[in-house]
């Protein structure tokens, strides 16, 4: 039996899911690695932690499933996207841990190329706004504060890739760097419009264009694994940034066509086309996966911190041991008890963008038990999702009628009803949560021939579970304007000590 083994790069784990050509799972691996915190507003990965975590998930489901390498078609990966990572060329070696796209300490930076005007510039090439979530303000740091990261970087002895380029340099023993479009478009240095790395942009972050990986389609054979995994000669051909890749794993290939994925952030994003469109409602336009070899776009909402509340309430308050344990925990109350959480930790994302918000709690009362809390933590996910919906909405005119959701998040059964709740319109979750992975496997699957079309493969998808709201608006409404006022609150917090 021939299989598709997606490499899964995460925030805080990497996966490795083999699937069948039905698009159903055959087997998984999982190893969670170290999230490192040097000081507040600051989160990095070690780069052979990445490394290692996702070669060994790759090695361990094989022998899980019994499945012969052989017997694998393709590898499709997919990554956080803006984590950045730069390193020496001739060593391989990391010059810096990897910064994560949840770091702020670009934010400075930010702050002066504001006030320098150039905003709509980066917006006219890039779709993106000025925020130091983007990778082209990491890349800058590193070269700025490593001691001779930038002498190096002229000499063109340094790389730069996000985790898809890491991750592909070292399968290929460094014969291929290389990233995909949609991974280039959350650079802040790439332009969306004329298909290239921008030679302005780069010169404007001070950034050599030597560092640059040379950009792929998402679908299509990029190289051989070399390493002694099991894995040699195994073809690597399909990239894609995971939101993307989720988008793509849903089967959004038409205008129009959206999802929404709960994972360490949530991710909206909606086909809207080969057309580059500028969002009106501080959105985001990003370059989406194409089988076709064609520029296709998205709007995006991007929001910081999504699951990643649950951590915090896991790992840092101890309120409970396990992440799944959080709907029982939120079950024990009938409702929040006026509490709300806002978990701006590493500020506000879309339709915000505010890099100085802080994380609020507010309305607790001598009554308030850890239940109202987790209940408080589950529904902040969907009240920002809530919010980035509705100014998706307003930019194209065309209401929703559905959401399509997926992540880990999304299996949480009273996250999802309440989130129906909210938006007043049916929450779609798949039979298959992993889109993320799934989407990098059609895409490795239609570039081999594993799938001869979509159309093959959206016959063979299971129907999921749908969501109906079922609460009274006016409800709705109340609970509503209290998270608006709390969402007032957290913002600028940190101004003045950023």
């Amino acid at each position: 039996m021939a299989y598709i083994l997606s490499l899964d790069q995460g925030t805080t784990s990497s996966r490795a899911i083999l699937f069948d050509q039905a698009g159903k799972i055959a087997g998984t691996a999982q190893h969670e690695f170290q999230q490192i915190y040097p000081q507040t507003g600051w989160v990095e990965h070690d780069p052979y932690a990445i490394l290692t975590s996702q070669l060994g998930s790759a090695v361990e489901v094989l022998g899980k499933a019994r499945v012969r390498p052989r017997d694998v078609v393709a590898l499709g990966i997919t990554n956080q996207r803006e984590t950045t990572i730069v390193w020496d060329r001739e060593t391989g070696r990391p010059v810096y841990n990897a910064i994560v796209w949840q770091d702020r300490r670009g934010t400075p930076l930010c702050r002066k190329l504001a006030d320098d005007g150039a905003e709509d510039t980066i917006r006219q090439k890039t779709g993106l706004l000025i925020d130091p979530y983007f990778s082209g303000t990491k890349i800058a740091w590193i070269l700025d504060n490593v001691s001779g990261a930038r002498q190096r970087a002229e000499q063109g002895k340094l790389a730069f890739g996000t985790v898809d380029s890491w991750l592909i340099w070292n399968l290929t023993s460094g014969n291929r760097h290389v990233t995909d479009r949609t991974n280039a478009s959350r650079t802040l240095l790439y332009n969306i419009v004329q298909d290239k790395w921008d030679t302005d942009l780069l010169k404007l972050l001070n950034i050599p264009e030597s560092m640059m990986p040379e950009v792929v389609w998402s679908s299509g054979k990029i190289g051989q694994v070399t390493t002694t995994l099991g894995l040699g000669e195994v073809e690597i051909a399909g990239i894609a940034g995971d939101q993307q890749s989720a988008l793509f794993g849903q089967l959004c290939t038409s205008p129009g066509d959206a999802k929404n994925t709960y994972g360490t952030g949530c991710f909206l994003l909606q086909n809207i086309g080969e057309q580059f469109t500028l969002s009106k409602h501080r959105l985001i336009t990003t370059l989406a996966c194409s089988a076709t070899r064609k520029l296709e776009y998205a709007l995006e909402g991007s929001i910081f911190i999504g699951g990643a509340v649950v951590q915090w309430l896991r790992d840092n308050m101890k309120f409970i041991e396990r992440s799944p344990d959080v709907e029982g925990v939120a079950h024990s109350v009938p409702g929040s008890n006026g509490v709300v959480f806002v978990p701006a930790f590493t500020g506000l994302g879309a339709p915000h963008w505010d890099p100085y918000a802080s994380g609020l709690i507010i309305g607790i009362q001598r009554s308030t038990e850890i239940g109202h809390i987790a209940r408080a933590a589950i529904e902040s996910i969907a009240f920002q999702v809530a919010d980035v919906l509705g100014a998706m909405d307003q930019d194209t005119q065309n209401p929703f009628k559905e959401l399509r959701v997926d992540g880990g998040a999304a299996a949480n059964d009273l996250l999802m009803q309440f989130q129906a709740d909210l938006l007043g319109i049916p929450v779609r979750r798949p039979a298959v949560l992993e889109t993320t992975a799934l989407g990098a496997a059609y895409l490795a699957g239609l570039a081999t021939g594993f799938w001869p079309d979509i159309e093959t493969i959206a016959e063979h998808r299971q129907e999921g579970t749908v969501f109906e709201p079922k609460a009274e608006r006016k409800t709705i409404d109340k609970i509503q304007a209290k998270w608006r006022d709390a969402v007032e609150r957290s913002k600028g917090w940190n101004k003045e000590t950023a």
